[in-house]
């Protein structure tokens, strides 16, 4: 059995939108559709990207998020850091008079350079920061082979 989902010419511009401006402009909440139609609220960490001599740094912004609540992972030259941001149980005698915290999913990629050893990557998270750290490694310089012809 299909379903019919309602066509929202809008929304598929505004999916376009963001996926032209990618969270490298804006890295705040962002309403998008969900599955079932409706929309919900997506975020994504505000990330710096250095270097040194010896290696690369990502550092990601991600207060009120457990360490085992966040995978970082490395597959075909793209790092990716992926998790979730829990919301904290409700307590009855308290009422908010301002939620401006996005929670749940989150997920950013990042493409890796040539040099990177990704087989030696390490990441450490502290007061809501978490550090990747991807060492460079020598790339053998390629050097023209000529073919005879004959």
């Amino acid at each position: 059995m299909t379903s019919m989902v309602r066509w929202d010419p809008f929304s598929e511009m505004d999916r376009l939108f963001n996926r032209l401006t990618q969270r490298s402009l804006y890295s705040g909440p962002r309403l998008a559709l969900s599955d079932d139609g409706g929309s919900k609220l997506e975020w994504s960490p505000a990330a710096d990207i250095s270097e040194t001599d010896k290696e690369y740094v990502v550092r990601a912004e991600l207060p009120a998020v457990k360490k085992e609540d966040v995978h970082v992972t490395v597959d075909g030259g793209m790092l990716t850091i992926e998790g979730e941001r829990k919301q904290q149980k409700e307590d009855k005698n308290e009422r908010f008079h301002r939620v401006e915290t996005v929670y749940g999913m989150f997920a950013r990629s990042f493409s890796l350079p040539e040099n990177a050893d990704t087989a030696n990557i390490k990441c450490e998270i502290k007061d809501g920061v978490l550090t990747v750290h991807v060492p460079k490694k020598e790339i053998e310089k390629h050097k023209p082979v000529e073919i005879k012809i004959q």
